[in-house]
């Protein structure tokens, strides 16, 4: 059953409700519309959906892609002028429910299927990441205990639900450990103990105005990643956090790490003088094709010393499965999940995310999907090549959009460009600059190369070609000149 609805209480409990009975939840970012909505909903073999009233008229414009057979519920205000035709109200028929436990529950293992949360991943369009019992015990008690939680404490948990950040890290300390957890939309601290964070929200209330207000409050533990090392110390000083506990991981990952002492900037250390402690492996990767360099005798080279751990449960595509698992990585035989992200580790052990690399690039706290985006822009400029790759801002966490479009004979107008991925993408998908070039690089075999484009970024000093940068303030794209690049650049 897809679950489609804003993060509130209810979004807990059915898909807890559901875990009960035996039926897999498939949670889906509420940002979505259009194909990536239908897209979503379609390849977690749901045949149902539950949405929220506030999002009915999303489902609305992809009814037609459900299937007929697709059951629908709205929970909230249901109004029969905005739902689909043949839509249930939710509220009524749980109210009328017994609140009796089921006579007979599903015998379900640690091992068994939970839910399944929505990831880019790093090779292409939106993949259903499976999460099973376990998973979820392991990594809301990985929080836990590495970060000295308590069961009275109180966790602010404004992160979205459909993301294991805030599910599973976050909801997972009420449910498993048994503290209150105070979901909200927005990022607003109140008598706390514990708050979680992505690097761009830690940036957001650093941009505010010092307020004397600021620093009353019982804060001990800031939880999250992405922190970006320039404002990491700043970011405590200002508001007087003891502890920042930055970690890494993914859904879909098989491992994590964590910043058990603070050290500036790390997401995690694993011992050089006892590394199979906790036995993780860095391979070299080639820069161009993010593949893994290989020795003489077809074996990963490893960067530092360590080890795979943890299986890796997959997707619910196995074609999506197998493109991220590695084989004959340290000795032949093996098998390690390819995490796709770029970590380098120092002298002592610490290790430092550095990029996210891949099909994928993270903006405003999100995983943007570079094929579903070139796939968007494709379709409205009539199948031309695009090239969609993440850029970075000097200053601004993650990488801002950007897509490279062919267009030989200057028939695109950036502006009609950008209302039609209005209504196709969600706010942090759509290109945040504009190139517009003759054509497209290609290698032999037809693939789009974007090295020289990523490294060439949104410098018009780079490039003859057409730049764009999006004006959020006016809603369209403006010519990018050395005088507005100048002013991105110093903030």
């Amino acid at each position: 059953v897809a679950i489609f609805m804003e993060s509130r209480p209810e979004f807990v409990g059915l898909w807890l409700g559901m875990a009960k009975m035996g039926v897999e939840a498939a949670l889906i970012n509420f940002n979505l519309r259009l194909d990536s909505l239908a897209y979503c909903v379609a390849a977690s073999g749901a045949k149902a959906v539950v949405f929220g009233a506030e999002l009915a008229a999303a489902i609305r414009e992809v009814d037609g892609r459900l299937g007929k057979n697709m059951a629908k519920f709205c929970s909230g205000d249901y109004n029969p002028d905005v739902v689909p035709a043949e839509t249930r109200h939710l509220d009524p028929l749980l109210s009328a429910a017994s609140k009796s436990p089921p006579a007979q529950v599903p015998g379900k293992g640690l091992d068994d299927r939970l839910f399944y949360i929505y990831t880019s991943g790093t090779t292409g369009m939106p993949k259903a990441a499976i999460v099973v019992h376990s998973r979820y015990y392991r990594i809301a008690a990985f929080g836990y205990y590495a970060y000295g939680m308590r069961p009275e404490d109180v966790l602010y948990n404004c992160l979205p639900l459909y993301h294991s950040a805030g599910n599973i890290m976050g909801v997972g300390q009420c449910l498993i450990h048994g503290l209150t957890v105070v979901i909200r939309t927005v990022f607003l601290c109140l008598l706390l103990q514990i708050i979680q964070y992505i690097g761009e929200i830690c940036r957001y209330l650093l941009n505010q105005p010092v307020r004397e207000s600021e620093n009353q409050h019982r804060v001990r533990l800031a939880v999250g990643n992405g922190l970006r090392p320039t404002i990491w110390e700043e970011f405590a000083r200002r508001f007087r956090i003891k502890q920042v506990g930055e970690f890494y991981g993914a859904t879909e990952c098989n491992c994590s790490i964590a910043n058990l002492d603070g050290k500036v900037g790390a997401c995690g250390f694993n011992s050089r003088i006892l590394p199979n402690v906790y036995p993780i492996r860095l391979v070299k990767v080639n820069e161009d094709t993010m593949e893994p360099i290989r020795d003489s005798r077809g074996l990963c080279v490893p960067c530092r010393p360590g080890a795979p751990l943890r299986r890796f449960d997959g997707y619910v595509s196995e074609s999506a499965t197998s493109k991220k698992i590695a084989h004959n990585v340290l000795r032949k035989g093996d098998q390690a999940y390819l995490s796709g992200d770029v970590l380098v580790m120092d002298d002592l052990g610490y290790m430092y995310f550095r990029d996210r690399s891949g099909d994928t690039f993270r903006w405003r706290g999100e995983n943007v999907s570079t094929t579903e985006v070139e796939g968007a822009l494709s379709h409205i400029l009539n199948q031309t090549d695009v090239a969609v790759y993440g850029v970075e801002v000097p200053g601004v966490e993650g990488k801002a959009g950007m897509a490279a479009v062919a267009d030989p004979d200057a028939r695109v107008n950036p502006n009609v460009l950008y209302r039609e991925l209005q209504k196709v993408l969600p706010p942090y998908a759509r290109p945040v600059f504009l190139r517009l070039l003759p054509q497209v690089d290609t290698t032999g075999t037809f693939k789009i190369q974007k090295t020289r484009l990523q490294r060439e970024g949104f410098d018009p000093h780079q490039s003859s070609d057409r730049l764009y940068f999006l004006d959020l303030q006016s809603g369209r794209y403006v010519p990018l000149d050395e005088h507005l690049y100048g002013r991105i650049c110093s903030g």
